[in-house]
């Protein structure tokens, strides 16, 4: 009877064992399996079109915006935030910047105006956060419509065009890695570049560690001696840095900027993105490369969608399921984790 106890908790314990690394597996995996599983029903449904070399390449055009501005909200929402406008801080942005490169004389400086005007915005957001104790849901929603109206101020309420932008490369340009087979959107590699960065902020600098601390418990981080108001304050910076450098993005690619409607709604996909990617809305859990992957599974929807035909109304109700499909994972995901 005891051998066939201690059997049975051998097989148990094995059980669990096995539980816990297919667990570690799937944590590890994150939502990198549903972004294959989409991308290969689009190209079966599409009759083959989607795995191709031109649209992969539109995918990841399409892609690299929203992974620029997912990864400044992805270090807002660690610390248990939000950053609601960002789209908004974009446009204002991309209207300062395209001002700037019609002066002959500042033509060049254009870009740091850019990323200058979207930091500003950002540090301005977590002043009012960090130094008022407001609720960042509020600051932001009123960032949003506030910022939104500056944009439209700052150019007159008309779009602003500028066909010999300089830097025009970064929004049209490809690199080439092999010549006339592989090519890779300059978009994309700065997007990739933006994740790296940001990978090496949060997972080997001090700051990182930081951010995470106040995420996962803000009395405690505030205990341990972390300057709490300054890591808002950072953040939040970050994020309207990233929105300045979507701005730049933008405007090279359409040599354009209007402040009604560019960057509307990139708020929404953003968010969808990084919490698609496995960042909990709580803070203090989340990945910079999940969100990535976020951030494509976003931009393979839309492809996917336009490519078999779905119309544009269609495309804004099942994107609007996928945000909050999105938040419900999120909230099945702290339920499992409170479990265990």
């Amino acid at each position: 009877m005891a051998g066939n106890s201690d059997n049975a908790a051998a097989a148990d314990k094995k059980a669990a064992g096995g539980g816990v690394k297919l667990q570690g597996v799937m944590g590890a995996l994150g939502m990198l399996p549903v972004l294959i599983l989409v991308a290969i029903g689009f190209h079966i449904i599409s009759g083959g079109r989607f795995f191709t070399g031109q649209n992969i390449n539109i995918v990841f055009q399409q892609a690299s915006v929203n992974t620029v501005l997912a990864a400044g909200m992805t270090f807002v929402i660690l610390t248990g935030g939000i950053d609601l406008s960002v789209g908004s801080i974009l446009a204002a942005a991309a209207m300062a910047g395209l001002i700037t490169s019609t002066m002959p004389e500042l033509s060049y400086l254009w870009v740091l105006v850019a990323l200058f005007v979207g930091t500003g915005f950002g540090i301005v957001n977590g002043a009012l956060i960090a130094g008022l104790r407001l609720p960042p849901f509020i600051v932001t929603l009123g960032s949003l419509t506030a910022v939104r109206g500056l944009a439209r101020l700052m150019g007159g309420d008309t779009t602003i065009f500028n066909s010999d932008i300089p830097f025009a490369f970064i929004g049209n340009g490809t690199l080439t890695i092999i010549p006339g087979l592989v090519a890779i959107p300059w978009l994309a590699i700065v997007a990739l570049l933006v994740i790296v960065a940001s990978w090496f902020v949060l997972k080997r600098t001090v700051l990182g560690t930081h951010i995470y601390s106040v995420g996962g418990n803000e009395a405690a981080a505030r205990l341990s001696g972390i300057k709490v108001p300054r890591i808002y304050l950072i953040v939040y910076g970050i994020s309207g840095l990233f929105s300045g450098l979507g701005a730049v993005m933008v405007s090279t690619r359409l040599f354009a900027a209007n402040g009604l409607q560019l960057g509307q709604a990139y708020e929404l996909d953003a968010i969808a993105a990084v919490i698609l990617g496995g960042t909990s809305f709580v803070g203090g859990i989340g990945s910079i490369w999940g969100t990535l992957v976020g951030a494509l599974i976003i931009a393979v929807l839309s492809n996917g969608l336009v490519l078999i035909g779905v119309s544009d109304i269609w495309q804004y109700v099942i994107k609007g399921l996928v945000i909050i499909g999105a938040v419900a994972l999120d909230h099945f995901r702290q339920k499992g984790s409170a479990r265990t």
